[in-house]
């Protein structure tokens, strides 16, 4: 692991951040209604992971470009899910932005909006050789993953009532 600058880190943190940025004008409908009751454990694992994935993306400069091997196919395998991620942002803007249309699968992935991101940050720290990142996605993912897991089981079942 070497400290250093990687703007490598920093494009996939704007890709993740430019989409959300819009989504907070531009929330589902309802919502707030299904935010109110996230599980308070699930919530502070996705805070410490976003502060933690945020800052090593930024601060280790393993993830930056390198010369070609093998090994960069995992930078590349880890693009894939952040383009993923635009794409599904892409059709939810074009959507009525109703809870269903954000939580509906994206290429057969349930809840892509949380999964992809997660993925790409994963597979970025496989690249990188990057422990700390690999712990953080994990913490990232269990509560960014099982929010949103709740959320979207609670828009199935207000559907069928």
């Amino acid at each position: 692991m070497n400290f250093g600058f990687s703007y490598v880190g920093l494009i996939y943190l704007v890709m993740l951040t430019i989409p959300n940025l819009i989504w907070a004008g531009n929330k589902p409908k309802n919502y707030g209604r299904y935010a109110g009751r996230e599980n308070r454990a699930l919530l502070a694992l996705e805070r410490i992971g976003e502060v933690l994935v945020s800052a090593i993306a930024l601060v280790f400069s393993d993830f930056n470009l390198r010369p070609w091997s093998a090994w960069c196919l995992w930078l590349v395998l880890s693009f894939v899910p952040m383009l993923l991620y635009e794409a599904f942002w892409v059709r939810y803007f074009r959507s009525e932005r109703t809870m269903r249309d954000f939580y509906r699968d994206f290429a057969g992935i349930p809840v892509a909006g949380a999964t992809l991101p997660v993925t790409g940050f994963f597979l970025l720290g496989i690249y990188g050789k990057n422990i700390p990142m690999l712990i953080a996605t994990v913490i990232l993912g269990i509560g960014h993953i099982g929010i949103h897991l709740a959320h979207a089981k609670e828009e199935k079942k207000s559907r069928r009532a």
